[in-house]
């Protein structure tokens, strides 16, 4: 009897142990996890800040596009899981390799220029990775990194370029104090240079009628041939009426930022470079995917990159060193030096309220 009481006892005591443990999660390993990181086994990780405040719209937006691009190419078996960060370097660092260790045999990602940066000081890349924005400081970079994204220096260099074959020999350009404005004025004076092209002057933006009247005065006495805007729409349409119509205005695809007719009138005769998802929605290539017409020009700018990004990857997956060349819904795709995509948008110019396509050999621009 006594032996029975105390088994009884012992059984109860193992019991009441284990149900513990339970509730306190010491045997969790048990049980599924839901961080996408934990599912280990072979996939493409999509490394994106969903969870900042900041770009998390815009990095929603990249991850639809890769959504969307996974359903029409099914050229892999590899799924797609997403990693969401915040906006830390260090964190999305620390999710890379977390992604890497769980099975990722590729990387789409990370989105901001910080985190690229922080990345490519690392020797943490070992698998092919796609970042979709280029490090803060042109140095060279891991070798399975490949960089990607919708650098609008890049477009500066192509109007650049736009401007010189049209025999275009003197510039003008106006930029306004901002980082990116500098950069992007940086980008066309040394591709319009690097052409035999001459930087006349630069002249600072501002709002000032003296000041305005001015560079419309140098303009109208021929002190250049060619304008470039490194300015943003709502600066670009302020100034639009100061430059005059005798001299060719050239910009990025920043000053389209909106497809109303009046904000199109402010900017007629400005011919600027932009991607076929926004200029030519009818094109075959680009009617492939799904679109939301009523989400804003930055959102639909951001859903593209992701669906050629993933476009990319389908490339790096098999293992070549010079990925062939694809007709994008950002651009024309090719593999340059250093790893880096280079895309080549689609020259169009606002007229009478409306974006008409320069075509090939762009046509259309002055002689």
């Amino acid at each position: 009897m006594q032996r029975s009481t105390t088994s009884h006892l012992l059984l109860v005591s193992l019991l009441y142990w284990c149900g513990w443990l339970i509730a306190t999660g010491v045997a969790s390993a048990q049980t599924p996890s839901t961080d996408p990181a934990s599912q280990a086994g072979p996939h493409i990780a999509v490394l994106l800040p969903l969870k900042s405040a900041s770009i998390g719209r815009q990095a929603d937006a990249v991850r639809l596009g890769i959504l969307e691009a996974s359903k029409v190419h099914r050229a892999t078996t590899l799924p797609v899981i997403v990693h969401a960060t915040g906006d830390d370097a260090y964190d999305v660092v620390q999710a890379y390799e977390e992604a890497v260790r769980s099975g990722a045999q590729l990387v789409i990602g990370p989105l901001m220029r910080s985190a690229v940066t922080a990345l490519s000081g690392t020797k943490l890349v070992t698998v092919p990775t796609l970042a979709l924005n280029a490090p803060e400081v042109d140095t060279a970079i891991p070798p399975a990194l490949y960089v990607f994204g919708l650098q609008v220096e890049n477009e500066a260099k192509q109007v650049a370029q736009l401007a010189r074959k049209q025999s275009r020999k003197n510039a003008v350009i106006v930029a306004s104090d901002a980082p990116l404005s500098r950069r992007l004025a940086q980008a066309f004076a040394d591709e319009f240079a690097r052409h035999g092209g001459t930087i006349q002057d630069e002249f600072s933006y501002t709002s000032d009628t003296p000041s305005l009247m001015k560079l419309r005065d140098s303009l109208a006495a021929g002190f250049g041939d060619v304008i470039f805007l490194a300015l943003d729409a709502t600066r670009a349409r302020l100034i639009r009426s100061y430059l005059g119509n005798s001299t060719p205005i050239f910009a990025t695809s920043m000053v389209h930022s909106s497809n109303d007719a009046l904000s199109s009138h402010e900017l007629d005769g400005v011919y600027f470079v932009d991607m076929p998802w926004l200029l030519t929605p009818d094109h075959p290539a680009v009617m492939s995917y799904s679109r939301n017409d009523q989400a804003g020009l930055e959102f639909q700018r951001f859903y593209a990159l992701g669906i050629d990004a993933y476009r990319i990857c389908q490339e790096l997956l098999r293992g070549s060193q010079s990925a062939a060349p694809i007709d994008g819904v950002t651009g024309y795709i090719t593999l340059g030096r250093d790893h880096r995509f280079l895309r080549e948008p689609i020259p169009a110019q606002f007229t009478q309220g409306e974006m008409r396509l320069l075509g090939e050999g762009v046509s259309g621009l002055p002689q």
